[in-house]
C-alpha cells in the first residue's frame, strides 16, 4: 500500500459514512434509539478516520489537479467547491450535535441535526463522486 492508495480508502470511508448516516436516519425514524446511536457513532468514527487519512494523503501527495478539460470540468468544480466548503463548516456542528446527544439534550440535538444530517450526507456522497471523477474518468 502506498500513499496514493489512501485516495481509494478515503472514498470507501465516505461511502461507509453515508451508509451509516442512512441507517441511523432510518432507525431514529423507527424510534430505535439504541440502533440509531450505534450507526451514528459508526458514522462519526468513519468520518474521523477519513479526516485522518485525507490529511495524511494530501500531506504526502499534495493537491491533485483535475486533468480533463471537457464538459466534466465545470461539473467537477460545481460538486467540489460546495463539498470542500461544507466539509470544513460542518465539523464543529457535528461535535456540538454529539455533545447535546451525550448530555441527553435531545431537543437541541434534533434542532442541529435537522439541517446537519443532509449536509453530512451531501459531503459524504459528493466525496465519492469527486473521487470517481478525479481518479476514474
Amino acid at each position: 500500500m502506498t500513499f496514493r492508495d489512501l485516495a481509494t480508502l478515503n472514498a470507501c470511508l465516505n461511502l461507509a459514512s453515508a451508509a451509516f448516516l442512512t441507517f441511523g436516519f432510518v432507525n431514529i425514524k423507527r424510534r430505535r434509539r439504541d440502533t440509531h446511536r450505534r450507526f451514528m457513532v459508526a458514522a462519526v468514527i468513519t468520518s474521523a478516520l477519513f479526516l485522518i487519512s485525507y490529511s495524511i494523503y494530501h500531506s504526502q501527495v499534495g493537491s491533485v489537479p483535475y486533468a480533463r478539460h471537457d464538459w466534466t470540468r465545470p461539473l467537477y468544480f460545481t460538486i467540489l467547491i460546495p463539498h470542500v466548503t461544507l466539509a470544513g463548516l460542518m465539523v464543529p456542528f457535528i461535535v456540538l450535535a454529539l455533545w447535546h446527544a451525550l448530555h441527553s439534550r435531545f431537543d437541541r440535538h434534533k434542532r442541529i441535526t435537522r439541517w446537519l444530517w443532509p449536509v453530512w450526507m451531501f459531503v459524504s456522497a459528493s466525496g465519492v463522486v469527486v473521487y470517481v471523477m478525479l481518479y476514474h474518468l
